[in-house]
């Protein structure tokens, strides 16, 4: 099967909490409010627990407590609430993915990594909304998860890359595809805005030309968590070349505090959001 042929499949096993689904056909609606947006988070304690934890975490760093979805909305925004709804909505959707095929802690932090580094990019570049960009970081490699429930054994085959075949050239040489495009496809199929998939699709394509900010910001991303989360197998910046950070109008040194900044975060955000973590009511 292809990436898309198994999205149409994973979309039916891996389903959106009802909340989320709501809460997006709400964003979709310009007559909606504010207090129609509170309602929505407020009927599912389990969204409104994480909207909180989000809000007081390391992610923010807002002087006072939060109390309130409202005053979390207040402070946040409506689409930045959404976008980290829909990352909440999204993994837990994997919730029940439990498997010894994989190192699913390991799995979680290379993308609470890069969806740090996602997000500290854009806020350097003035990016509106960082928000989105820290989503498109978690659900980089979901097409993983997908893997390993539907093809276990290819998804083992596939954890044996190294210094010189990049995860990407190995996943497309058993698979056919990346993780990413299967992630792409995933996210596109449940309806989620192309300002998210896109990006994802376009993630290991770094020689095509492509020059939007936001895919830029997540290929940088993608490959400095990757050498981040996997030191055993690459040296500092193995995979890193000038131009994807030249593209950006970052220094080195840049690159390193962003790394020294967002790996004091990734522990604490980790919790935030791997399955694992969370409370179901």
């Amino acid at each position: 099967m292809n990436a898309q042929e198994i999205a149409d499949k994973a979309c039916n096993i891996f389903v959106l909490p009802d909340a989320v689904t709501r809460l997006k056909e709400c964003m979709d609606d310009q007559a909606a409010s504010i207090d129609d947006i509170a309602e929505i988070i407020a009927f599912d304690p389990g969204l409104t627990s994480q909207m909180l934890k989000v809000a007081n975490s390391a992610l923010y760093r807002f002087p006072n407590k939060i109390e309130t979805i409202s005053k979390a909305l207040q402070v946040i925004g409506t689409r930045s609430a959404y976008d980290l709804a829909l990352a909440y909505g999204i993994t837990y959707a994997f919730k029940e993915v439990n498997s010894k095929v994989i190192d699913l802690d390991k799995f979680w932090e290379q993308s609470v990594s890069c969806a740090l580094l996602a997000k500290y990019f854009a806020e350097a570049k003035r990016v509106r909304e960082p928000e989105r960009l820290f989503v498109c970081g978690l659900l980089h490699n979901l097409g993983e998860l997908v893997v390993v429930d539907e093809m276990p054994q290819e998804a083992t085959r596939c954890l044996a890359f190294n210094a010189r075949v990049s995860p990407a050239e190995l996943q497309t040489a058993i698979l056919g595809f990346t993780y990413a495009e299967l992630s792409a496809a995933l996210v596109q199929r449940w309806g989620i805005p192309d300002t998210i998939y896109r990006p994802v699709s376009l993630i290991h394509d770094t020689d095509s030309g492509v020059m939007d900010k936001d895919t830029l910001i997540l290929q940088l991303s993608y490959v400095l968590a990757l050498d981040n989360v996997n030191p055993e197998v690459f040296p500092s910046y193995h995979n890193l070349t000038p131009e994807l950070y030249d593209r950006l109008s970052f220094e080195q040194q840049d690159l390193e505090d962003a790394l020294d900044i967002t790996n004091l975060q990734c522990i604490s955000v980790m919790s935030l959001f791997n399955p694992n973590s969370f409370i179901v009511y």
